[in-house]
């Protein structure tokens, strides 16, 4: 665990020398650009502090003229490059909720275009990039290309003095997670960076369970970059590596895309479009660093206006049409959920349907049906509540499968290439559409008392590729519909600033930060079943802080593999979800229940008081890393190094029963009580005795666990 270095620092420090150089400083984060032929470029990083120029006569930044696209972001208009041949129109700062806020304003001539480049600075090492595009010209602009942020990373000269020897395929590991299927997120792999271009897709060319981040590491200067893409559509990242070992030289430049069906978006007359935004930073340090450094950033600056309810972090139930959901089943499972410890409890898919009914077919009709509810919501809701449970309850409100709706509504549903309509998905750019929509989740609100509201959204990738005729040109629908989704959930969330928000999309299909900063928490995955769900909780929370990673206990598959307490123990390192133990006409086994509820009981009392600042470690980072050595390891501990609690867990691949664990939260001043829950015994030794020689832990079988919390004494 490295301790910061006194206070937070964030400056813009703009020289003019030759040319205008921005230089952005934040923490001990580095990054410059330029603007030069016409062009903002990028200059280079630094993960220490300097600026690139620190040696006046001598500059330390890239040199633009060794990339063939050196552009910072990358813009295309009616098929021409609106990034190049600029105008520098000015710069200006001021101070703002998110910090310091830079801008640098541009002029594309011969499109007829104002670009704005925004920065935001907070401190951390970790800042906030977007770009905002205005047509000023008489008629509608083609945006056919939109990279929020690209250019030129690092230039390495006689890296072979530092690499000892090692070849430029040994420098760069890019990690990213290695597939877009449903029910492989969080599947977290590095990959060696070859020496050409490397891109990773997803949500357009790919599917859309792969969530848009990227780690590299420099594995010669011992930096690591992060950065996630704020969208829910289509992204490529890219990354160029060009290297000369005759020269003993290599280039390394990226981009960050969004991708759609050209035109992406008709730009009117007028009409100014924000892009989403990039959150990225560099350390000097390994993945665990740039990770804590994102979470610091995101809590400080993105997540800010949700951190009450989130800080609550309560326990959550529900059951859904996987059960018959009547009156008296959903009472059983209450009084079960309560017993236990939990704080709310969720009311899933299938209340609108009759029992035992499709719960698709009637997607849209948002009313309790009589034959399952014959006294209405309020029945179920009201026992909830007289339980000291908070209610909740399931809608896909994005969606209109009722034939009633449907068939009134024809317009409210996107254009495929072929004509057709696109399945049952609504069209949000309808603003007809959108208002229904807003009514329909403010009435279900208000109407049912909610205290907690769980979105869905169970689509395929090609449900955002409609197509719309304007002045006789076409304009695929994707940019348009994904900003309208923000906007729909931005406006209910500030309507009702006491209810908690949960996203879901199929599991994890959209879990990007654009979307997830409406919600207080997200649904990262629907395959819950080990070993798989450790993988998805230990890749999930490198990309969202662990705070807003729900993950499930029972339920979903989750209770057909792996020992009770590996089910739990994992859970426990997120925001933890409880599903049903038992029938409804079974009697409860209380011996199961009672170590759900001493497990609950330690959730509350260690991990969730720290969750919403805690320091997050990745022992075992890698899902290979894991299949391979057959234990994953995970550590939360706060930021002061007090406390940590850490999860042992065993898969079959496993070849010895005995594992030594390093701690990576505590510090080495006082002593620590070390506590082992599968004994539920525990010791004092000393923080220097524990960072030297570890913690040796012996786990008897595979897919089981062992989680021990150290506590400062």
């Amino acid at each position: 665990m490295k301790k910061e270095l006194g206070k937070t620092y964030r400056n813009v420090y703009c020289r003019h020398d030759r040319c205008p150089v921005f230089s952005y400083r934040t923490g001990l984060t580095v990054y410059e650009e330029s603007f030069i032929d016409g062009m903002l470029v990028s200059s280079g990083w630094n993960a220490a502090g300097y600026p690139l120029n620190v040696l006046q006569l001598i500059p330390s930044g890239i040199d633009h003229r060794e990339f063939a696209e050196p552009q910072a972001f990358r813009l295309d208009a009616d098929g021409e490059t609106a990034d190049s041949f600029l105008k520098f129109v000015g710069f200006e700062t001021e101070e703002c909720r998110k910090g310091t806020h830079a801008m640098v304003k541009l002029l594309c001539e011969h499109k007829n275009l104002e670009i704005a480049v925004h920065t935001y600075l907070d401190g951390t090492a970790c800042f906030t990039r977007s770009i905002e595009v205005k047509n000023k010209g008489d008629k509608a602009v083609a945006i056919n290309r939109f990279a929020v942020m690209s250019g030129g990373l690092e230039v390495l000269g006689d890296y072979h003095t530092l690499a000892d020897g090692h070849n430029a395929d040994e420098i760069y590991t890019l990690g990213y997670f290695d597939s877009t299927a449903w029910g492989k997120e969080g599947n977290f792999g590095w990959h060696t960076l070859q020496q050409d271009k490397t891109v990773f897709s997803g949500r357009f060319l790919r599917s859309r369970h792969r969530h848009p981040m990227f780690i590299l590491k420099n594995k010669v200067m011992g930096t690591t970059w992060i950065a996630q893409l704020a969208w829910s559509a289509g992204y490529d990242f890219s990354f160029d590596y060009n290297s000369a070992p005759e020269e003993f030289r290599t280039k390394l430049a990226f981009s960050m895309d969004m991708t759609s069906h050209s035109p992406m978006l008709l730009l009117e007359p007028g009409e100014t479009f924000m892009s989403p935004e990039v959150y990225i930073g560099i350390v000097s340090g390994d993945e665990d660093d740039a990770v804590n450094a994102m979470n610091e950033h995101l809590r400080r600056s993105v997540f800010y206006e949700t951190e009450e309810i989130t800080s609550k972090m309560l326990v959550g139930a529900g059951m859904g049409a996987e059960h018959d959901m009547l009156v008296s089943t959903t009472k059983k499972y209450m009084e079960q959920m309560a017993y236990i410890g939990c704080d709310v409890f969720i009311v899933d898919a299938g209340w609108y349907t009759e029992p035992f009914g499709n719960i698709w077919t009637r997607i849209g009709d948002w009313h309790p049906n009589e034959k399952r509810y014959p006294n209405g919501i309020s029945e179920i809701s009201d026992y909830c509540h007289s339980l000291g449970m908070k209610f909740g309850l399931w809608m896909e409100s994005e969606r209109i499968a009722a034939s009633e709706i449907a068939e009134k509504h024809p317009d409210w549903f996107p254009v495929s290439r072929g004509g057709g309509t696109i399945g049952t998905f609504i069209d949000l750019t309808n603003e007809d559409a959108f208002n229904w929509v807003r009514s329909e989740i403010e009435r279900v609100i208000r109407e049912y008392k909610l205290d907690l509201f769980r979105v869905d959204y169970n689509v395929d990738t090609d449900t955002l590729l409609g197509y719309k005729d304007k002045n006789g040109r076409k304009e695929f629908n994707t940019l348009r519909h994904v900003k309208a989704v923000y906007r729909l959930y931005s406006e209910i969330r500030k309507e009702f600033p006491d209810v908690i928000f949960e996203n879901c999309a199929g599991g994890g299909g959209r879990t990007d930060l654009g979307h997830i900063v409406n919600f207080n928490h997200t649904w990262v995955s629907d395959n819950q079943t080990a070993p798989r769900s450790f993988y998805i909780t230990n890749g999930m929370s490198m990309a969202i802080p662990p705070e807003r990673v729900d993950r499930l206990v029972a339920g979903m598959g989750c209770h057909t593999y792996a020992s009770l307490d590996f089910q739990m123990r994992n859970a426990m390192f997120g925001h933890i979800s409880m599903n049903v133990f038992s029938p409804p006409d079974a009697e409860d086994n209380l011996q199961q229940l009672d170590f759900i509820k001493h497990s609950i009981d330690l959730y509350k009392e260690i991990a969730r008081p720290m969750l919403p600042t805690c320091r997050i470690y990745h022992h075992t980072p890698s899902t290979k890393e894991i299949q391979d050595g057959g234990f994953g390891i995970i550590e939360n501990a706060s930021p002061e190094g007090d406390v940590s609690m850490i999860g042992i867990f065993t898969f079959p691949c496993a070849k010895t029963d005995t594992v030594t664990v390093y701690p990576r939260g505590i510090t080495a001043d006082g002593n620590y009580e070390v506590y082992f829950d599968n004994t539920r015994s525990k010791g004092v030794r000393s923080g220097t005795d524990i960072i030297n020689s570890g913690i040796r832990v012996r786990i008897s079988s595979v897919m089981s666990s062992e989680l021990i919390v150290l506590k400062k004494v």
